[in-house]
């Protein structure tokens, strides 16, 4: 018999680095780094990688509407719901290796580890990557996932535009156009998950520094992301007189002053980051006659999410340097906590290699979506320095095999395996 605790032990390590570095070789950029923007070339060529995965063990592949892909494996009951595993294969435009595709391979070695130990299950499992969770060609992120657990619609998702005026739409047609090309199966329909489980890395500095391979993540914290706009009038930078001038880039100044002052009182915990500032028109002698900039603020709390989004609107509706303001909210992400029952069952499977711990993520990922129809948890294995979305986010492989290990004993367990 195969036991659930050690379903882990069966995993064959070096097939799982074997793989994470095959479809590391998908977008890779020349120097280093990984490119694989959602719904491009090298993410759809990541997709045709893993659906030749599940061909090669014999098991089934799958697509939906927005091109999350599914690989399969039947259980002795065909009707129970699946335990679903997985992460995204899409990268930033200068990303890393690990990012997402860690927690795919992952799931694929759990799903090679039982059909080539003719393991025994009673439910179906299922591995899944998830469609533009970066976000960093249309945004928001987490799409397919956010779709799939019904948090956003389509219409909505497939209306975003990239930089080149390419939309959403337009990108996911020749995604499933090549999907099918390939005779992958659609199911168009969705379905509640017995449970969802992801291995990311931790894109912080925690389990490194306490020289742990993996821990158990309690929850993501909320997000909230912002659009401001701030409208001035352009004019002679030399002959306009400071008494008649709407400069919008010291408005913006102003006014990204005061949102600082706004989020100065929080916790320690709070994120705030301004990731894009544009001005316009963008010429030397011209007075700016606009300003855009993004925000994208974090906190494990909704309550404070709340008050400081009470604040951003009530400052959007004063005037900054004789410049008016306007706030779009495009993305709102309420925090979770996991399922306590599922992170017992991590606790458990991390205790045969690792001494516990406990993180509550500051990034999101798409198990915050999932969570909110079926139980969730994730697994977090440590990064080189706290690096991610960059060139240098790396894991050792010694610290990956534990993590997967410790998810391939969960899985057994949820799975309750036999041979």
């Amino acid at each position: 018999m195969t036991d659930a605790p050690t379903l882990g032990y069966y995993l064959d390590g070096d097939r799982f680095w074997a793989d994470v570095q095959e479809q590391a070789r998908i977008g890779a950029l020349r120097d280093r780094g990984l490119c694989r923007l959602a719904l491009d070339d090298a993410d759809n060529q990541a997709r045709l990688w893993l659906v030749a995965q599940a061909e090669s063990l014999g098991c089934t592949a799958h697509y939906d509407d927005l091109g999350n892909v599914f690989l399969h494996r039947e259980g002795r009951h065909s009707t129970l719901a699946p335990l679903l595993i997985g992460s995204h294969l899409d990268s930033q435009p200068r990303g890393g290796a690990y990012d997402g595709a860690l927690g795919v391979v992952a799931g694929l070695a759990v799903l090679r580890t039982l059909q080539e130990q003719q393991v025994r299950h009673d439910r179906p499992v299922e591995v899944v990557s998830w469609t533009n969770e970066e976000g960093a060609r249309f945004a928001p992120g987490a799409s397919g996932s956010s779709w799939f657990a019904g948090a956003r619609s389509q219409d909505t998702i497939v209306s975003a535009t990239d930089g080149e005026g390419t939309s959403f739409e337009e990108a996911l047609e020749e995604c499933l156009a090549l999907l099918e090309s390939k005779r992958v199966h659609r199911r168009p329909a969705r379905y509640v998950p017995h449970a969802f489980l992801e291995l990311h890395i931790e894109q912080g500095p925690v389990l490194e520094s306490r020289g742990l391979p993996v821990c158990v993540v309690s929850g993501i914290q909320g997000v909230n992301w912002y659009g401001f706009e701030i409208n001035g009038e352009a004019n002679h930078a030399g002959t306009t007189p400071a008494s008649a001038r709407r400069d919008a880039f010291l408005g913006a100044h102003d006014l990204v002053t005061a949102l600082r002052s706004a989020v100065a009182n929080a916790d320690d915990e709070l994120r705030f980051t301004i990731g894009k500032f544009a001005v316009l028109p963008g010429s030397v002698n011209t007075i700016p006659e606009r300003v855009t900039c993004t925000i994208d603020l974090r906190h494990p709390s909704q309550a404070v999410l709340d008050v400081l989004d009470a604040e951003f609107h009530r400052l959007a509706e004063r005037k900054w340097a004789g410049c008016t303001a306007r706030l779009d909210v495009s993305s709102r992400v309420a925090p979770v906590a996991f399922d306590e029952t599922l992170l017992a069952v991590l606790d458990a499977s991390v205790s045969n290699y690792s001494p516990p711990l406990r993180l509550m993520s500051g990034a999101f990922h798409d198990a915050i979506h999932l969570a909110r129809i079926c139980p969730t948890a994730m697994l977090f294995a440590p990064c080189r320095n706290g690096i991610s979305h960059h060139p240098d986010e790396h894991v050792e492989r010694v610290d990956a095999e534990v993590a997967v290990r410790v998810l391939a004993d969960a899985a057994g367990r949820l799975l309750h395996v036999t041979t």
